[in-house]
């Protein structure tokens, strides 16, 4: 298993050992052991999958207080562009984000731990998305920012992007209450 930094702080990319042959493959998508050997000592209480259309966004989700989540995202099939966004207040990457390209056939996995919000955009026909969740879902902890706000300049990667009704509501970036420190 291969671990290696982003240019912002805390987020990291993991690459499972991956052992191919004549079948197929197979890969340890998480061991415990393993993660904490490599000093990734998470707690997940929680597993989501969600499959998405072409030209799909969602996000960008976090939450808040107890219920702040620190999530491990993989690909099951298909193409995404995994977002983070720097939500801590006083981080000097603050309001900076970093994509990363997540696929079936890469395998990589994306770690972002609580003080980020998370979205994606589906690359190809229909992606099928897995996230560990080291906190349980909280509707009322629950904030969205707005995928589109222009202080973020996030480049999605697709055009005419399919939103949901709760996503086209998101609030400003500008308008963030500030729920993580650095």
């Amino acid at each position: 298993m291969k671990v290696s930094t982003t240019p912002i702080s805390g987020l990291l990319v993991i690459e499972p050992d991956v052992f191919h042959d004549d079948r197929g493959y197979f890969f340890e998508s998480f061991n415990s052991k393993k993660y904490h050997e490599a000093g990734l000592d998470f707690n997940f209480v929680q597993d989501n999958i969600s499959r998405s259309v072409k030209n799909s966004i969602r996000g960008l989700h976090y939450q808040v207080g107890n219920f702040a989540q620190g999530k491990l995202c993989q690909v099951i099939s298909g193409v995404v562009l995994d977002v983070a966004v720097d939500i801590r207040f006083g981080s000097p990457t603050f309001g900076k984000y970093h994509s990363q390209v997540l696929s079936e056939e890469n395998k990589k996995q994306f770690w972002l731990p609580p003080g980020f919000a998370h979205g994606f955009s589906v690359l190809s026909d229909i992606a099928i998305f897995s996230y560990k969740c080291t906190s349980f879902y909280s509707k009322k902890d629950e904030r969205c920012i707005y995928f589109n706000d222009e202080q973020l300049g996030i480049d999605w990667g697709i055009k005419n992007p399919v939103i949901s009704e709760k996503d086209k509501y998101g609030i400003a970036f500008k308008d963030i209450e500030s729920d993580f420190k650095f």
